[in-house]
């Protein structure tokens, strides 16, 4: 089984986090999305997941290859890694995957997270289309359904003909076949919103080749596609996993859980939560934060934060602001 993840885009809603990091390795509680998206699909499918797939975009660097090889590792999977020089939607980012469109495998794209109930069946389809009942379809794409089937994708739809949206994952049985159709797209010119081929119009083309298409529902589907998506995500993992907060030091200092701090941090004469997630190798010192997001080895000394964000390597000293400090930033007076 193989796991396609398409993630060359820039995360611009997300930045100035998504500068160095891409957006699917923004850690989120301590795991990356990429990581916690891979727990997930190990935990509900049938067979194991052994190969990764990584499109990416054309500037990514070697420390990015580095961390998907490390979590493919630490999952028993081997990393492969492909790359999109020009962004021309969907459908073109899942094909740039190329020779590795073959044999089954899951398609998904990185900048949600999202809970399923184990036992997914994928034997009796050719394509399984993850979706979530809302309220406002208006904004999504969604699947039509006669019975069990799938019989259509709608993008946008202006009239309430389905509240089933879609997530953004799929299990595609032949990936050859969903090639030939993105394919077909190319060849033909076929682009949909954006001018841009878009991967539900391939879906679309397999449809009308009469490929079974059904759906499976996810019951939590949580966005981290902008910066208060992002705050809100973590917050809910937060409460979700409040039996699995302290790994990092905590001295002379008020915790307010739900407070994640990770292997390596240091909080030290502090008052800090509720709904802080201090990523590993942090420091916090001096200080008061609520509802907020420190990253991976950044420093906070002398200063009152809430609902705020400090990028990886970061300083921030002194400031009773809300703050989104991106990575390698000073704020504050220098010592």
């Amino acid at each position: 089984m193989k796991l396609i993840i398409p993630m060359a885009g820039r995360g611009t809603r997300v930045r100035p986090h998504s500068h160095v990091t891409p957006k699917p390795l923004l850690p989120v509680k301590g795991r990356s999305m990429v990581e916690r998206i891979v727990e997930t699909f190990n935990s509900v499918l049938p067979r194991p997941i052994d190969e990764g797939v990584f499109v990416l975009g054309p500037d990514f660097g070697e420390e990015v290859r580095e961390e998907l090889r490390s979590i493919c590792d630490a999952h028993g999977m081997t990393a492969f890694f492909a790359v999109q020089e020009v962004a021309q939607g969907t459908a073109d980012a899942v094909y740039c995957a190329g020779d590795h469109l073959d044999g089954e495998g899951i398609v998904v794209f990185a900048d949600t997270l999202f809970e399923m109930a184990p036992g997914v069946e994928l034997t009796d389809a050719d394509v399984v289309a993850w979706v979530k009942h809302v309220d406002d379809p208006s904004r999504f794409g969604v699947a039509v359904r006669e019975g069990d089937r799938i019989t259509a994708f709608v993008e946008k739809p202006a009239e309430l003909i389905s509240n089933e949206a879609l997530v953004g994952i799929y299990y595609v049985k032949n990936l050859e076949r969903l090639r030939d159709a993105i394919q077909y797209l190319i060849d033909e010119d076929i682009r949909g919103h954006g001018r841009e081929f878009q991967l539900t119009d391939a879906f679309d083309k397999m449809l009308k080749d009469d490929r079974v298409f059904k759906t499976a529902t996810v019951t939590a589907w949580l966005d981290c596609g902008t910066i208060p998506a992002l705050m809100e995500t973590t917050r809910y993992i937060l409460t979700k996993e409040h039996k699995d907060l302290h790994h990092g030091t905590i001295k002379d200092s008020i915790v307010h859980d739900p407070v994640y701090v990770g292997p390596g941090a240091i909080v030290t004469d502090s008052i800090v939560g509720p709904n802080v997630s201090i990523e590993a190798g942090a420091e916090v010192q001096g200080s008061v934060v609520r509802g907020s997001i420190i990253f991976g080895e950044a420093q906070v000394h002398n200063a009152m934060l809430k609902d705020s964000l400090v990028g990886r390597n970061s300083v921030v000293n002194g400031q009773p602001l809300v703050v989104n400090v991106g990575d390698h930033s000073e704020l504050g007076e220098r010592h």
